[in-house]
C-alpha cells in the first residue's frame, strides 16, 4: 500500500464515530480472511492480548468509551513493556562490551596482516629520559 493511500484510509477512519470504526475493522478482516494470499504480520504478545481482549469487550456489549479507556491502558502497557525490553537489550550488549572486551577490527588479521597492537610500554618518563 502506498503511503498516499495509507493516509487516506487514516484520514476517513479517524472522521467516523467508534461503532463505525468497529464495523470497518469487521469488514476489513472479512476480506483478508477471504483474500489475503500473505500471512498477516505476527502481533507481538501484548498486542495480540489487548486484540483479544478488544474482541472479548465487543461481544458482551461493552460501551465503547470503556473498550477505548481499556485499550489505553493496555496501550501504555504495551508501551512499558517495549521499554524494558530495549533498555534489558541495552544493558545485555555493556555487560558484553566490558566481559569480552572491546571489538577488533574486521580486518585485524585479514590478508596476512597481523592485528594492530599498541607499542610496548617503556620505563621512560613523559620527556622521553629514563624514569628511575
Amino acid at each position: 500500500m502506498h503511503e498516499g493511500l495509507r493516509q487516506r484510509l487514516v484520514r476517513q477512519i479517524e472522521a467516523l464515530p467508534d461503532e463505525q470504526v468497529y464495523q470497518v475493522l469487521d469488514y476489513i478482516e472479512f476480506l483478508a480472511s477471504k483474500y489475503n494470499r500473505a500471512p498477516l504480520r505476527e502481533p507481538n504478545s501484548v498486542q495480540r492480548f489487548t486484540e483479544r481482549l478488544e474482541d472479548r469487550m465487543r461481544l458482551q456489549g461493552l460501551a465503547y468509551g470503556t473498550i477505548k479507556g481499556a485499550l489505553g491502558i493496555m496501550g501504555t502497557a504495551g508501551k512499558v513493556v517495549s521499554g524494558i525490553s530495549d533498555a534489558s537489550r541495552t544493558v545485555i550488549r555493556e555487560v558484553e562490551q566490558v566481559v569480552l572486551g572491546p571489538e577488533t577490527p574486521r580486518d585485524a588479521g585479514q590478508n596476512g596482516a597481523a592485528p594492530t597492537q599498541l607499542p610496548p610500554r617503556t620505563n621512560r618518563d613523559e620527556d622521553g629520559t629514563k624514569a628511575g
